[in-house]
Formats: C-alpha cells, structure tokens, sequence
C-alpha cells in the first residue's frame, strides 16, 4: 500500500474509533445528567472552550508539536471527558468539557494539515494535480468518519437496551414529556427507570477503550511528516503573527455579507443543538427510555451522511437556494410539527421520522453553508471559516445555556423565529450577490467550493 494513503486511512479509523465515543456520549449527555442541567452545561462549556481553542491554539500546537503529537494529544483530551463521564459532577464534567474543547480545534487543524501535505506529497512524487489528491484524500476520510454517528449510538442503545427494570410510561407521565415538558431534571421516570451504574459504567467503559486505541492508532502507525514537507507547511502557519490572526476573523465582519450570514450560521448550531439537547431528552427518553437515544440518533446520522452526499452533487444542477428553500420548508414542518405533537410510545416510527428529516435539513446546512462561505470569501477564505466556527459554536452555546432554564415550547419558537430571521438575512445576500454580478446567476459549479466537512459536529 502506498505510505501517504496508509496514514489516510491511519488518521481516518483513528477518527472513527474516537468519535464512536464522542458522538454516542454527546446524544447521552442531556438525558444521563438531567440533574441541574449539568450534561446540557458541559455541552455549553465544552463548545465555548472549542470557540477560544479555534481562535488561538492550532497554529501554535501544530509549530511546536508537529500534526501527528498534535492529534494524539488532542484526542487525549477527548478520553479525559470520557473518564470524567464515569462520576459525573460539577467538579468533573465542567473540567473535563474545558479539556475537550480546548483540545477539539487543535484535533481538526492538525487533521486537515497533515491530509493537505500527504496529498501534495504523493501529487508530486505521481505528477498528479495536487487539488485532485487532497479531495480524494478528505473523500476518504470523511467517508470512513461519518459513519461514527452509527456506531456510537448503537453501542448505547445496544447496551442500555439490557436493563431489565424497563416499566411503561403512564398517561399522567406522558403528560409531562414533549413541547409542554414539565421541567423536570427526571427525564428516565417514564419510558424506563434509570439504567444501572453497572450498565452506565459498562458503556463509558467500552467508549474510553475506543478513544485510547485511537491515540495508540495515531502513536503507532502514523508516520510523522517529513521535514521539509513539515517546515513548508510551518511557515503558512507563521506567516500571520498571533495577534493578526486573531484580529482578522473580527476584521472580515466588516463585510456586509458576513453579518448578514451570522444568523444563518448560528441557526446551524441552534437547530443541532435543539436535537441532541432536547428532541433526545423530552421526546425520546422522556417517551420510550434511553435506551431508543442511540437508535434515534443512528436514524439521524444515517440520513445527514446520505443527503450530504447526494446534495453535494445536484447542488451544481438545483443551485444553493432551491436547497435552502428544501431545508426551511422541512425544518418549518418539523418544529410546527413538534409544537402541536404530544410524544406517544405506541406512535414509534414517528420518533424516527422527525431525526430523519432533520437529518436532510441538516444536511444542507452543512453543505451549502460551508460552500456559500467558500463562494464568497473565496479570497479571505481563512477569516471566513474561523467566523463559521465562532458563529456555530455561539449557537450550540446559547442552545446548550438556555436548555434548562426554558420549556421546549418556547425553544422551539426560538428555533422558528432564527430560521425565519436567518432565510430572510439570506436572501438579501443572494440579492446582494445577483445586484453585484448584473444578475448573472450566482449558482454556478463553484458552489461546491469550500469544506464539504462537519467538523463543528466536532
């Protein structure tokens, strides 16, 4: 096997091993720890700790440390929230949510950099375009990558699926579940009791287990990147000093398209926020027990993973705003639905079919976001995504602090009111875009520009 293609599928099962933990735990989080809040909290801690790790650790990481030690370390930080999962408390899963953000921007930088000179490596021993290579590289890292959403949960549901204390939901507690929630911090008194510690255990067990292979995959069979390959990329790394860096993510909000875009970006964080926060705790678990999470979030994965790649490729053929008007009718439905729906166990597949068209929805935030940020910024694409990931990460923030404090309902009218308020900032970019080009159309081939990753899914 050639060397740069073995370290692709080297740092791509060693993803994949990682965030089968990460993923499975992050849909867990608000229904294992309903007490207070807490595994909503460390959600929102975890993301704004990802918010000042982006603006300022991987460049000087990956100088100082190199891609491979930078990886291995960074996922090192993702175990600690695992272990910190085991006796979950104010005093450990705070810290230990700081720890993986903090180490979650360095994972993805060192990620994308060691891919990037891998594929320029191996273009220019072959004669190849280098562009060519490095797509075909990220094609099959994120094709490995994206099943994790799968794997994680149906380890959770596999496992909490053994409890044998599994008791019926009452009418009266029923009541309680859905937009109308009772606020309770008892999210497991209904579908099923409270799965055992034993159980619990077994499962942080299996998932701490699955990121230290991952980090011992890194330390063993990844090949540090040679050093002229190292020093070159290095110096794109230091070109910016760190204060210019930082100070143009800020700078580049002087373009009018950029502010117009922030609710558009924050919404993807609001609406990935409001699934993995609340749909899972107040409809699933409330509903059907937790151990139905995994499975409901397998539903979701499975259909994001699908429509992303289906959308990347009619993209070029519909245009970005037949996409987004596909994803705002389909959000719309969903949230009106979910007002007016009270969460019944002998209704089952509808507790799949709201993740599954949430899972389109998303799809084409992700996609056609990433790529409208790539269109537009071609020329500053680095301040532009930083503002992508400041912007998300503030939306999964404020989704994840406000979870507790607000019934569903009102969360949900939030959700609507954002996406309203983002399709309309939108549009006056498009308007702006077709203004600026004499009304050529905007939706050309380019449209696919741009990450096609999810990295803020983290």
């Amino acid at each position: 096997m050639e060397r740069n293609l073995k370290n692709v599928l080297v740092i791509s099962f060693g993803f994949l091993l990682l965030f089968t933990a990460y993923g499975g735990l992050q849909s867990l989080q608000s229904s294992l720890h309903p007490e207070e809040g807490l595994g909503v909290a460390s959600l929102s801690v975890l993301y704004a700790a990802l918010i000042l790790s982006s603006m300022f650790l991987p460049p000087i990481l990956i100088k100082k440390l190199g891609c491979k030690w930078t990886i291995a370390g960074s996922m090192c930080c993702y175990i600690a929230f695992s272990i910190g999962n085991f006796y979950a408390s104010w005093y450990t899963l705070i810290p230990t949510s700081v720890i993986l953000g903090l180490g979650g921007a360095p994972l993805w930088s060192a990620k994308c950099t060691y891919l990037t000179i891998a594929g320029n490596s191996y273009a220019e021993k072959a004669g190849k375009n280098g562009k060519d290579i490095i797509n075909q590289y990220f094609g099959i890292f994120f094709l490995i990558f994206q099943s994790a959403g799968i794997w994680g949960n149906l380890i959770s549901s596999l496992i909490f699926s053994q409890a044998s204390n599994k008791v019926e939901a009452s009418e009266e507690n029923l009541a309680c579940c859905g937009a109308y929630d009772c606020m309770s911090d008892t999210t497991n008194s209904t579908g099923s009791a409270e799965p055992s510690n034993s159980l619990i255990y077994t499962l942080l067990g299996i998932y701490t287990a699955s990121g230290v292979l991952a980090v011992l995959l890194i330390v063993i069979f990844l090949d540090q990147i040679k050093s002229d390959q190292a020093e070159t990329e290095k110096e794109k790394l230091e070109t910016p000093s760190f204060w210019s860096t930082f100070l143009a993510t800020f700078k580049h909000l002087k373009d009018k398209r950029q502010c117009l875009l922030i609710p558009l970006t924050m919404y993807s964080g609001f609406e990935q926020g409001f699934l993995s926060g609340d749909y899972t705790k107040t409809y699933v678990t409330c509903a059907l027990g937790i151990h139905y999470v995994g499975y409901v979030m397998i539903c979701f994965s499975a259909v994001n993973s699908l429509c992303s790649l289906l959308f990347g490729k009619i993209s070029q053929f519909t245009g970005r705003k037949l996409l987004f008007a596909l994803a705002t009718v389909t959000n719309t439905a969903c949230i009106i639905a979910l007002l007016l729906r009270k969460p019944h166990p002998k209704q089952l597949a509808v507790f799949f079919i709201f993740p599954a068209l949430w899972g389109l929805s998303d799809a084409v935030w992700q996609t056609q976001t990433n790529g409208l940020y790539g269109v537009l910024f071609e020329k500053h694409t680095e301040a532009a995504f930083a503002n992508y990931r400041l912007w998300e990460s503030c939306g999964f923030v404020i989704a994840f602090g406000y979870s507790t404090k607000l019934q569903v309902y009102i969360k949900l009218y939030i959700l609507l009111s954002v996406l309203v308020l983002s399709m309309v900032t939108y549009g006056v970019v498009e308007y702006l875009e077709a203004k600026r080009s004499h009304g050529t159309p905007t939706d050309t081939k380019k449209e696919n520009a741009g990450p096609l990753t999810q990295e803020t899914h983290m």
